[in-house]
C-alpha cells in the first residue's frame, strides 16, 4: 500500500470513478451491533468501475453521509445473508424500481441468490405489484452476474469481473459456530480483489484459509474480520495472534465493536498493521 486518502468530512461525495488505481473505501467498519462505526461494508473503485460489497441496514444512511445514495451505486456484491450485510437491499430495490425506474446489478452465486430471495428479500418485495400476471421475482429488481466456478484448489472458489475490477470469491467458515469447516457452514464468502487484496468478510478463525490463499497470491494487504472476545462466529483478536508474523504485519482488522480503541495497545503489541478506519480510502496504484 503506497498511500491513503484523508478521511472524508461526510459532505463531499466519494467518486465512483478514478484514474485507474484500485481504491477501497470502508463505508462502515463496525460489527453488526456497532453504533459508532456503522457496519462493515466496502466500496471498490477502479477506473470507470465501482462495486459495493454488502449493503447492511445502516448502509443507505452511511452512503448519504458520504454524499452518495443507493440509486447511484450500480453494482453490488453480497457475501452472506446477515442483516448487517443485506439489511439495506430492500431500500435499494424499491428506490431503483419505483423511484428511478432502473435495475441495478448484483454479483452473487446461484446458491446465495436463492437464499437471499426465498429467505430474506421476497417478503418485502415480491407482492408490491403483479407483473405479467405473477408476483415479482429477483430478476425483476436485479441484473445478475453469476461468478464462474474454478476447479483449482481445495476450497470452493469462483470468479467474476465488474468492469475493471476482478473478484474471486471463496467460501468462509462463518455460521454456525459448530461447523467443522467451510463445507459444513452456511454459504458465506470472502473476496480476493484483483489478485492483490484479501478481504475475508465474516469468518471464524481459519488460519489454513489465510495461509493457503496467501501462499498462492502473496497479498499486499489483508483485511480480516475481528472481534475482541473469543467465542461465537467471528475470529477473535487473541485467536488471530496465532497467524504468522509476516501475515499479521500486513493485516488490518475490521468488523469490530465500539470499544475498539481500548485494544489499540494490544493490536500493536501483536504486530498487526492496525484497525481499518471508517470512511478512509485505501489506494493501491
Amino acid at each position: 500500500m503506497s498511500k491513503t486518502q484523508a478521511k472524508t468530512d461526510g459532505r463531499e461525495a466519494i467518486p465512483l470513478a478514478n484514474d485507474g488505481e484500485l481504491a477501497l473505501t470502508f463505508i462502515g467498519a463496525g460489527s453488526a451491533f456497532s453504533r459508532r462505526f456503522y457496519q462493515n461494508n466496502l466500496l471498490l473503485v477502479k477506473g470507470p468501475s465501482h462495486l459495493l460489497v454488502d449493503c447492511g441496514t445502516r448502509t443507505p444512511e452511511a452512503l448519504s453521509n458520504l454524499g452518495l445514495s443507493v440509486g447511484k451505486i450500480r453494482n453490488y456484491l453480497i457475501t452472506h445473508s446477515h442483516a448487517d450485510h443485506i439489511g439495506g437491499l430492500e431500500e435499494v430495490m424499491l428506490v431503483n424500481r419505483y423511484g428511478l425506474r432502473q435495475k441495478t446489478t448484483m454479483v452473487v452465486t446461484e446458491k446465495l441468490r436463492k437464499i437471499l430471495w426465498t429467505m430474506c428479500l421476497r417478503g418485502g418485495a415480491s407482492w408490491n405489484e403483479v407483473h405479467e400476471g405473477k408476483p415479482l421475482e429477483f430478476e425483476d429488481f436485479w441484473d445478475v452476474i453469476s461468478p464462474v466456478k474454478l476447479a483449482k484448489g481445495q476450497r470452493e472458489l469462483c470468479e467474476a469481473s465488474v468492469g475493471a475490477i476482478k473478484i474471486r470469491l471463496f467460501r468462509t467458515m462463518h455460521i454456525p459456530d459448530s461447523a467443522a469447516d467451510w463445507r459444513d457452514s452456511f454459504p458465506s464468502y470472502g473476496l480476493i480483489i484483483d489478485d492483490r487484496i484479501l478481504y475475508t468478510a465474516d469468518t471464524r478463525y481459519d488460519p489454513a484459509m489465510v495461509a493457503d490463499l496467501d501462499g498462492e497470491f502473496h497479498f499486499e494487504t489483508i483485511f480480516h474480520d475481528c472481534q475482541f472476545f473469543t467465542g461465537g462466529v467471528h475470529a477473535s483478536l487473541e485467536e488471530l495472534a496465532g497467524l504468522p508474523v509476516g501475515i499479521r504485519e500486513r493485516t488490518l482488522l475490521m468488523h469490530y465493536g465500539d470499544n475498539a480503541e481500548a485494544f489499540g495497545g494490544r493490536i500493536r503489541e501483536l504486530g498487526f498493521r492496525g484497525l481499518v478506519e471508517q470512511w478512509k480510502t485505501y489506494s493501491f496504484p
